[in-house]
């Protein structure tokens, strides 16, 4: 999430002792995606074009903008922040507002760059596609969200007459200009919902009954598509009195990636981390952390025990990882390519308790895993539970050198001291 509703709606997570943002299963999309799927449901975007080469930049002048003297040029990556953000190559934001003999150079400027944000980390995302969009004449602009509530459990849609600027700052300042309108899930929009809304959005010049409209085909698309979150900010008005979805950010729910293929076939891996996205391939749950311990654990609650002993000992987790409770032996073996994959991690903490999945096949794909991936760090392996003893002499008659620990104090206490030496 970002904008407001980092402020007013998000969940955290205590990873290790340390309070941490959850991180949500959902699909991410890019700005011109979300641009397109909306402009199919009628709400008003700004005509735009996406485009990857400095070729193509030329070609979308010439038959998309022909008469515009100015277009806006929109680095696209999955993270907010973009237009204050700085590209590793020393250039300075990632949208501008340029004449359109401008155009090519700025774009070129982006396209293959590393841009930097507030919400990319340090390590930034790569631009590979720029959006050139019409400038709009924008006489207001304010802030339109729709979200998933737990505590309405349904939909919550939120509505501030400024907008543009951040959203958090103003919720803070000046919290009575925030209206959120509840909907219930069962009779859907109605016309006095909506009229809340385009109340909370205070337009001046744009048609209210057009407006309305405009709030009820985006709760439409926000249902249909199974969307978890609707952000547009700015929400604006033009000087011919529409009302525009200037910039917005659309996340899906991966649980219904089954019955949205198309919108699904839009992720880009490529603005993911690599690591969970090998991960979901394998069908394993897998959330990098900025720790030195790789952890391989079947269970979430196990998982964040290990990770809370893991801190107890002075160490930090590199990962949550839950190879499940029937975990075959080739997901065992990419899930130690995961680990490995990480240069952070100096020692892989293995902690299976063998109820549903088995001690003799963990050991099996620790052992096959040894002769695929060239194992650098030390591992720590505590196994418990179903063939417990056929898992331990499996690891013995391999002649690996493992480092095998009798209970889970144990086993977090040598996993510290084999990343610190």
């Amino acid at each position: 999430m970002r904008g407001l509703l980092n402020k007013l709606f998000s969940r955290s997570l205590c990873v290790a002792g340390k309070w941490q943002q959850q991180q949500l299963r959902r699909l991410n999309i890019h700005e011109y995606q979300g641009a397109d799927l909306m402009s199919k449901y009628g709400i008003n975007v700004p005509k735009g074009v996406a485009v990857s080469s400095v070729d193509e930049v030329r070609k979308a002048i010439q038959e998309v903008f022909p008469n515009e003297s100015e277009l806006v040029v929109k680095s696209q990556i999955l993270a907010g922040g973009r237009g204050l953000g700085k590209f590793k190559d020393g250039f300075q934001g990632g949208v501008h507002i340029v004449k359109v003999d401008k155009v090519e150079e700025t774009a070129g400027k982006m396209l293959g760059q590393i841009l930097v944000t507030k919400q990319s980390g340090p390590q930034g995302k790569v631009v590979s596609k720029v959006y050139l969009c019409e400038k709009l004449s924008l006489v207001n602009e304010m802030y339109f969200a729709i979200m998933l509530d737990r505590q309405t459990a349904g939909p919550l849609m939120i509505a501030c007459k400024k907008g543009g600027t951040s959203i958090e700052d103003l919720a803070e300042k000046f919290p009575d200009l925030i209206i959120k309108v509840p909907i219930d899930v069962f009779k859907g929009i109605t016309d006095e919902d909506a009229e809340k809304v385009v109340d909370g959005l205070a337009p001046k010049v744009a048609d209210r009954k057009d407006s309305i409209e405009q709030v009820k085909k985006l709760y439409k698309l926000f249902c249909e598509c199974d969307c978890t979150l609707l952000e547009i900010n700015p929400i604006a008005e033009t000087s011919d009195n529409l009302l525009v979805a200037a910039d917005a950010k659309l996340n899906f729910d991966d649980n219904a990636a089954f019955r949205q293929k198309e919108i699904f076939n839009l992720r880009d891996p490529t603005q993911e981390d690599a690591r969970e996205v090998a991960a979901a391939k394998a069908d394993l749950n897998y959330i990098g952390l900025d720790g030195e311990i790789g952890c391989m654990v079947n269970g979430a609650g196990l998982a964040m025990a290990t990770m809370d002993i893991i801190k107890l000992h002075g160490g930090t987790p590199a990962n949550f990882l839950d190879v499940g409770g029937n975990a075959s032996e080739g997901q065992v073996v990419e899930a130690f390519k995961i680990l490995t994959s990480d240069d952070k991690v100096k020692s892989i903490l293995v902690n299976i308790f063998g109820g549903i999945m088995r001690c003799d096949v963990i050991a099996s794909g620790i052992v096959n895993a040894a002769k695929q991936v060239a194992l650098k760090v030390p591992v720590v392996v505590r196994l418990e539970g179903t063939n417990v003893d056929l898992g331990k002499r499996i690891l013995k008659e391999s002649g690996m050198e493992l480092i095998t620990a009798e209970d889970l104090d144990d086993a977090a206490e040598k996993a510290v001291k084999a990343a610190a030496s």
